[in-house]
């Protein structure tokens, strides 16, 4: 990404400058901002790191994603300078061995990494957790989702239809961040249910489809977890067969009845775990052939992949489902993003 450097001010071309990141495959189909000389380097300064640090050798193809390098994208998607101790720390995350980034790159399936930032610097960057946070119209959610999935594919060098197979993609490819409603949220925030401290700034990153809208009129909380536990294990959903994390964003209104009637996340993830369940005869019937081999790979040991019978849950333990709060107040809706197979990763943020 070196050539980009060139553009020596702001005053160049938009027209030429846009063409060429076209032709040259660094746009993700939308305009980019130019990476001008100056405008990176106010974004290395605010990180006070150097420009040649290596953070991360982005897969499939090894791209080093060096501080410099991550600026230029983070400027080509228009963020901030503040935006760029969260687009660093969920580079960081994505590596973990357990988000196994290759894969997610990779697959045919239609699936892509999602942010969801906690903490004071989702407040201080104005990140979006309320209405239509998986919408349009925030900069900070819109920009920073976008710097990192223009980073996995400039650097990571995941084309789509070459070493990127999905086979229909996803529109979070373009963008996919928000923030948790913590001021919503009636138990402790995510990143302290994850070990974090209340005043904490964390990124977490999940694998995930697209979000299934989870519709509840009414004001039992069993009912409501009954609807959500059936929305959960549909026969078509790939997390049925693979079994990794998997993520529930509750809506303010469903968190507080679910609250308001003592339930405790724990609770809730244990119902779930119990309830969103299918038979086997049916996975054999919506699923690919089950034997010994994917039994051991995918399905916990004690199911049985030949007794049609045998009720197999959405995830090999409670702890698999992790819970959020965000959207918008005063509506019936809630959020399943089913996973993709691999772990979700929390990150503390570090402030300058």
């Amino acid at each position: 990404m070196g050539v980009v450097f060139v553009m020596s001010t702001l005053s160049t071309d938009l027209v030429g400058v846009t063409e060429l990141m076209y032709e040259t495959g660094w746009s993700d189909g939308l305009p980019v901002v130019p990476p001008t000389r100056e405008r990176v380097k106010e974004f290395t300064d605010y990180l006070q790191r150097s420009p040649d640090e290596l953070i991360a050798e982005v897969p499939p193809l090894g791209g080093r994603a060096t501080v410099e390098r991550i600026a230029v994208n983070a400027v080509m998607a228009g963020c901030l300078p503040e935006h760029m101790p969260v687009v660093v720390a969920a580079i960081e995350a994505l590596m973990e061995e357990r988000f196994n980034l290759r894969g997610v790159q990779c697959s045919t399936g239609i699936h892509t990494p999602l942010l969801i930032v906690n903490g004071p610097i989702a407040r201080s960057l104005n990140i979006n957790g309320g209405y239509n946070c998986f919408g349009q119209g925030w900069r900070a959610n819109a920009t920073i989702g976008r710097a990192v999935k223009l980073i996995l594919v400039n650097l990571g060098g995941a084309i789509p239809g070459q070493t990127n197979k999905a086979t229909f993609g996803h529109p979070g490819s373009y963008t996919f961040c928000i923030a948790e409603d913590e001021e919503a949220n009636p138990w402790e925030p995510y990143h302290v249910e994850a070990g974090f401290a209340a005043e904490d700034s964390t990124v977490t990153v999940f694998p995930v489809e697209a979000p299934h809208n989870i519709m509840y009129h009414g004001g039992d909380a069993r009912n409501f977890l009954m609807v959500l536990a059936d929305t959960m294990c549909t026969l078509g959903n790939v997390q049925m067969y693979v079994m990794g994390d998997t993520l529930v964003v509750l809506g303010p209104e469903h968190a507080r009845i679910l609250a308001g009637a003592g339930w405790r996340k724990r609770d809730i993830k244990m119902y779930l775990f119990e309830h969103a369940r299918k038979p086997v005869a049916l996975l054999r019937r919506g699923g690919p052939p089950q034997g010994d081999v994917r039994r051991e790979l995918f399905w916990p040991r004690h199911i049985d992949p030949f007794d049609d019978a045998q009720m197999v849950p959405v995830v090999r333990r409670p702890d698999n489902i992790h819970i959020f709060v965000a959207g918008g107040a005063g509506g019936p809706h809630s959020a399943y993003l089913p996973g993709w197979g691999s772990a979700r990763i929390t990150r503390r943020i570090e402030a300058r």
